[in-house]
């Protein structure tokens, strides 16, 4: 499971490199990204549960993939409602996970591989285990009570009954986004789970208590943060009805929370007292749904000191139907070219995009996007890697996609662990829904897809641990897992050291123009990148069938450098229009030097 660790040779994603216009670009630019569910990653104990002490005993693992940065989802303490996302003490870990001397291993150990680490921040929000809301919630003259958001029933009506709640909003996780509370008889705004109370940042007392935790954490040498929901961190005042959504009870109240009107103001401040002025380069990543390319742009822009780059969901809500995620439809490939084409041309100036296909929230990319066939699983993960880590912006790998791990097989109600997908499914009956269609649609979007135990080995439980996990492994272990994989020249893995070596290597792929090719074909993907004189033509057939396109400088093409294919052998005509075989990926180079060769696959564990 393990290799020998990466040398300190990583100048090329820890020292500025050149971008498109000769500045010196932030290290993060030909940065990779690694998420970390830590619940599900390694657990060292044999409780069922993934912690940091596996997370340390792996690290030699990421650092022959090859990539630049581990994101770890929260850690700290919390009563596990959402699964670690409810923190009732941002600086303490939980028990489940270690102690605070296993994150200062971690981020030693991190760094002496050449690796950084960022931690998951979660401030729109709180446990309501959280001191701050126990203060809060005792007493409507609490010091602390400002610090949530309060309001009484609708006025002239009874506390308690539907209706009477403050706004008509209805929360991410199904029902109303109020709670009652019958300690002061007044509401409590939850966009999230009931457990979830939102912070007022309107209040300054939060703000600076927010950004003293931030600093602290960087102090103890953390190298930058992912923040959760971030542009909903601001409220539209005063708090207001949203429009009703249809065949529901409650109504959309995003025009309230989503981009408030101090959204900017708040995160500008948060850079100033807490990024800014620090001796090494951090990175800030804003997780920002319902976001629009006119709003990321500014949050990205340098010159507006916000944050880096920005997580948006566009690409990844193509496939929901009218009653949202769990209504899902067959994704079309025009959608999914058009969505990434107008970020890539809407950031290309000044703001920086984040490149990803899944994470702890979304299911199996290659279940997804992909193909579950075992003739094409493969081929087809390699196509997704192909395909996002050539785009401009930085790549994300969620643990797990660079073995292919696919979606669980979900058969009943008791195989879910995740409280959204819970939730929908009380409510989806109570609405009068079959058992087994809702069951579809949960085996189909659920985020429990996300969450199964990372498959390490073809030992029972995966080689995750020695006892019972907390959520079932996938069955389909003994095939996919990464003992299997590592020093398998042909294994999606080593595919992975392959992408992530040419974006270190080759700058085009990190600063190069983006133009969109073959924009209507319905089954190839393809663009090109362009710095200088090199120029890179990715292509990419998205079906399981051959697929032809025509592209411009097709000659040109055809008598290009290969630099990197998924199939072994570079078949069809060498000129006019290209034809790839079923989800076959292809990156070609015309007009450059020949890049340094990719990082050759580690060998055998």
């Amino acid at each position: 499971m393990r290799a020998p660790e990466r040398g300190l040779d990583m100048a090329s994603s820890s020292v500025p490199a050149s971008g498109a216009d000769g500045e010196a670009a932030p290290w993060w630019k030909s940065a990779v990204v690694y998420q970390i569910y830590p619940r599900s990653f390694a657990d060292s104990d044999g409780d069922g549960v993934g912690d940091l002490a596996g997370i340390i005993a792996n690290l030699d693992y990421l650092s022959a993939l090859g990539v630049d940065v581990v994101w770890i989802s929260p850690f700290y303490r919390s009563p596990q409602d959402d699964n670690g996302y409810d923190i009732s003490d941002y600086q303490d870990v939980d028990p489940v996970f270690g102690c605070l001397a296993d994150v200062d291993e971690l981020i030693r150990a991190l760094h002496a591989r050449g690796m950084k680490l960022v931690i998951d921040v979660v401030v729109n929000h709180t446990s309501d285990e959280h001191p701050w809301f126990a203060e809060s919630r005792s007493s409507t003259e609490n010091p602390k009570r400002d610090w949530y958001w309060w309001r009484r029933a609708r006025a002239g009506m009874q506390a308690g009954a539907p209706g009477t709640e403050p706004t008509n909003w209805r929360s991410f996780f199904s029902q109303s986004a109020w709670q009652l509370d019958d300690t002061t008889g007044e509401y409590f705004l939850h966009l999230f789970s009931r457990r979830q109370p939102d912070l007022n940042w309107e209040n300054p007392q939060v703000r600076q208590a927010v950004y003293a935790m931030l600093r602290w954490w960087l102090d103890r040498g953390v190298d930058g943060f992912r923040m959760d929901v971030i542009n909903m961190i601001s409220k539209r005042l005063p708090l207001q009805d949203g429009p009703p959504l249809p065949g529901r009870q409650y109504g959309d109240g995003s025009a309230g929370f989503i981009c408030g009107p101090r959204i900017h103001e708040f995160l500008h401040e948060l850079n100033t007292e807490v990024i800014s002025g620090r001796d090494k380069v951090l990175i800030t990543v804003g997780e920002m749904p319902g976001v629009t390319i006119q709003d990321a742009v500014r949050f990205t822009d340098p010159a507006s000191a916000e944050v880096d780059m920005v997580f948006q969901f566009e690409h990844v809500e193509l496939d929901h139907g009218p009653g949202g995620k769990f209504d899902p439809r067959p994704p079309s490939l025009l959608a999914l070219k058009a969505s990434p084409g107008r970020w890539q041309a809407g950031l290309a100036a000044g703001g920086w995009n984040s490149l990803y296909w899944n994470n702890h929230d979304q299911p199996r990319a290659v279940s997804r996007f992909g193909s579950d066939d075992p003739a094409y699983r493969e081929l087809s993960a390699k196509l997704l890697a192909t395909v996002l880590h050539l785009h401009r912006g930085t790549p994300y790998v969620y643990q797990g996609e660079e073995l292919g791990m696919t979606n669980f097989p979900f058969a009943a109600l008791s195989d879910f662990r995740d409280v959204e997908s819970l939730n929908y499914y009380l409510h989806a009956i109570e609405a009068g829904r079959e058992n087994e269609e809702v069951l579809a649609a949960l085996r189909s979007r659920s985020r429990d897809n996300a969450r199964t135990p990372m498959q390490w080995d073809g030992s029972p439980q995966a080689g995750f641990t020695t006892g019972t996990p907390w959520l079932a492994v996938n069955p389909n272990y003994r095939e996919i897992n990464a003992a299997a994989q590592r020093g398998d020249p042909g294994s999606v893995f080593s595919y992975y050291q392959q992408v992530i070596a040419l974006r270190h290597e080759l700058p085009a792929v990190a600063h190069g123009d983006f133009t969109m090719l073959a924009p209507s074909n319905e089954h190839i993907y393809a663009f090109t990148r362009r710095l200088d004189d090199v120029e890179l033509l990715v292509v990419a057939n998205f079906s399981d069938k051959a697929a032809t396109a025509a592209l411009p400088g097709g000659q040109e093409w055809a008598e290009a450098e290969l630099l990197l294919s998924n199939y072994p052998d570079l078949a069809g005509p060498r000129a006019g229009p290209i034809t790839l075989r079923a989800w076959e990926a292809r990156v070609q180079q015309r007009a450059g030097q020949r890049p340094p060769a990719a990082r050759a696959p580690d060998g055998p564990p």
